[in-house]
């Protein structure tokens, strides 16, 4: 029973969803796989239809038999773009801003023990993840009030709450309880302005000439845990935290110590993949841990995501998904130069979704998003920057697993 419920946590972390793989060596000792998928959708939102890439991906994974109970194993993935750039920056921004043909997703070493668990090294999913990842199965319109993908919807990297950087993690079960402990180990720092689709090396541009509206942001290390407890075979609970600490140098000159804090829980029925029902919701509330469309730190916040699945006996899978990211009033940290204290910042929206199965591993899909959000300020401007990538749409993609 413990190994199987570590089995299917850990195999559902290392990708939004089931991924096969193509054994392509092995001996008595070693083991080399090949995995991932391709996946392309035409996609109308902002006024734009597009060809646009779906988080393509591809990975290798290594593992190593060793003495006394012991395995080491290495897995290194790489972010696909199979169809070149696109215009059209939507609510997965994490993934379809990438040009580059390949880019970096995950890579990390560890070594485990089916009774001392396991301990893993480099760029992974954070312990945060646990909490939340049930409700991120939409395709196309991943869920982002999570507190996953922070930063103006960057991977995560930053604070370790999505595919962190630098991640010491350890990962064991007892019974029906399974626990995930990192630390984040770095010091990093990066600039951010309160201006909509500007770069990171023109935001630093503006710093250094003491622009009120940039920020050069300095992070050191960051912690999390999470808890999972196997209530039934069909029932999950799971509860975590996240923990850092960054200052703020703004360009007029004020400094901040900020501390970034993001805890919550959630609640999982049934497995997504088979026949029949399945439901999943979490909660979280959040300091400091994200930043709203423009760049501006955001105060506090609680985030929602749910979805309601239903996979039929004929290989269609259809979905409804909710999510809310509620800022709250007087949401921007003061004082800042460019926050006005009526400004309100509400990302909501729903996703409606068919997948058909056209086999085991390749799935052609339609996906639609409804928006309800509320970004309203009395700046005109900043209001529709806020807006841009925040809209309705629908997409057609085919899904190509390995």
């Amino acid at each position: 029973m413990k190994r199987t419920l570590a089995a299917i946590l850990i195999a559902g972390l290392f990708t939004s969803y089931t991924v096969d793989a193509i054994e392509i060596y092995k001996d008595e000792t070693n083991s080399v796989t090949v995995g991932g998928f391709i996946d392309a959708r035409i996609i109308n939102t902002q006024g734009q239809t597009e060809v646009v890439n779906g988080a393509s991906r591809i990975n290798f994974d290594f593992k190593r038999q060793l003495q006394n109970g012991w395995h080491a194993f290495a897995l290194l993935e790489w972010g696909v773009n199979p169809v070149g750039s696109s215009d059209i920056i939507y609510n997965n921004r994490f993934e379809s801003i990438q040009d580059e043909f390949l880019y970096n997703r995950l890579g990390y070493v560890g070594i485990k023990h089916d009774d001392y668990g396991q301990i893993t090294l480099g760029k992974q999913w954070g312990a945060w993840y646990d909490v939340v990842y049930n409700t991120n199965f939409s395709l196309v319109w991943d869920g982002n009030a999570a507190g996953v993908y922070t930063y103006n919807k960057d991977d995560g990297a930053v604070n370790g709450t999505g595919r962190g950087d630098k991640v010491l993690q350890y990962r064991n079960t007892w019974g029906k309880f399974h626990v995930a402990l990192q630390a984040q180990l770095k010091s990093d720092d990066f600039y951010t302005c309160d201006i909509a689709d500007i770069s990171r090396s023109s935001c630093e541009v503006l710093w250094n000439q003491g622009n009120n509206a940039a920020q050069k942001v300095e992070f050191n290390s960051t912690y999390g845990a999470a808890l999972t407890y196997f209530a039934t075979d069909n029932l999950k609970l799971t509860a975590g935290v996240n923990r850092g600490q960054f200052d703020v140098l703004y360009a007029g000159g004020r400094n901040q110590s900020v501390t970034d804090l993001i805890y919550g829980a959630g609640i999982t029925y049934g497995d997504f993949y088979k026949p029949g029902w399945y439901a999943s919701a979490n909660i979280n509330k959040n300091e400091n841990h994200d930043t709203d469309n423009i760049g501006r730190l955001i105060k506090d916040a609680v985030g929602l995501e749910s979805i309601l699945s239903y996979r039929f006996d004929n290989n269609l899978r259809t979905f409804v998904a909710y999510n809310v990211f509620d800022a709250g009033d007087d949401y921007v940290i003061q004082p800042n130069f460019n926050a006005d204290p009526e400004d309100v910042f509400k990302r909501q929206f729903a996703v409606l979704g068919a997948h058909y199965f056209m086999g085991k591993d390749t799935i052609l899909y339609i996906e639609a998003r409804k928006d309800f959000s509320d970004f309203s300020s009395n700046d005109a401007e900043q209001e529709a920057q806020m807006s841009q990538t925040e809209d309705d749409g629908i997409a057609i993609g085919f899904n190509y697993t390995l």
